[in-house]
């Protein structure tokens, strides 16, 4: 007879946009699936993504179950019913050294704070983002407020401050982060779409990162990182994929995270988040032979 065995993997750890979302920014039938029969086998699903939790819980929702959010790039781990487990937020100070540092880029600049009304999101105009960002924006306007100068929404610990742009544009703001002489008080990651022009770069607290985060989480559950998978596509990821024990990167994932070495599977318009993990759930039958 056939037996479910127990899967060597008990963790899978999955990004949201260019990973579960395929380029609609819809969840195909077939991932949507596949996360639900790995729910049905015992595997835990948490969503590890660079969104903000609130902006985050829609897609969540769709799965159909109870499961965890690693949010805002390691920032805020919570359920999909609001408890929290951990929260990573930027001293304000170090914030306001940021800002003071990148007055050059004042008009990319948005911060989050951890909260679900307006002043969640901070910049003071939209004047110099682009049409993308602009839209992401218009689609959160009730969790939005111009304060200027920035610098005064900094009567609490913010969860990040982001620039955003173009590629070109990002890529000076990288080199102004790097000579602000913040080496070890902040994390700065970055999320590239090249066929859109669109770079952000996400500045958090020292040592905040989706890695962290899932271990964290993983060592909470008392599992090793053997029995963690994570799939990623973009440089925001590298430090979750670094951690899992199986790492997976899909098939349209950046130049960096290709050259690691990591197990490549479909791209997001071909459904890779079921490819791998259909691989997975076959891997966990066995047969064994009985009367």
């Amino acid at each position: 007879m056939v037996k479910l065995s127990k899967p060597s993997i008990r963790l899978l750890a999955t990004d949201i946009d260019g990973t579960l979302l395929n380029p609609q920014f819809q969840i195909s039938e077939r991932d949507l699936a596949a996360l639900r029969r790995a729910h049905a086998a015992g595997i835990e699903v948490v969503l590890v993504t660079g969104r903000r939790h609130t902006f985050a819980l829609p897609i969540a929702q769709q799965l159909g179950f109870d499961l965890w959010l690693i949010s805002s790039n390691g920032a805020v781990t919570r359920s999909l019913t609001g408890e929290t487990f951990h929260r990573d937020m930027m001293p304000a100070e170090t914030c306001l050294r940021v800002c003071h540092a990148m007055q050059e880029f004042r008009g990319n600049t948005v911060l989050t704070f951890d909260k679900e009304s307006r002043g969640a999101i901070v910049l003071e105009h939209m004047d110099e983002l682009s049409t993308s960002i602009r839209r992401w924006l218009e689609k959160n306007m009730e969790f939005i407020e111009f304060v200027v100068p920035l610098e005064d929404s900094l009567v609490t610990d913010p969860v990040q401050a982001m620039f955003c742009g173009s590629m070109a544009r990002m890529e000076q703001a990288r080199r102004g982060l790097k000579n602000a002489g913040l080496d070890g008080q902040v994390t700065v990651l970055r999320t590239e779409y090249p066929a859109r022009n669109l770079s952000m770069i996400d500045v958090l607290n020292g040592g905040c990162s989706k890695g962290h985060a899932l271990q964290r989480w993983a060592e909470h559950r008392g599992l090793s990182r053997e029995q963690v998978m994570a799939i990623g596509d973009n440089h925001n990821d590298v430090e979750m994929l670094e951690f899992a024990g199986h790492a997976v990167i899909m098939g349209n994932a950046c130049v960096e995270l290709q050259a690691r070495g990591w197990t490549p599977t479909l791209p997001n318009d071909q459904c890779g988040v079921a490819a791998a993990v259909e691989e997975v759930l076959e891997g966990t039958r066995s047969s064994v032979v009985g009367d």
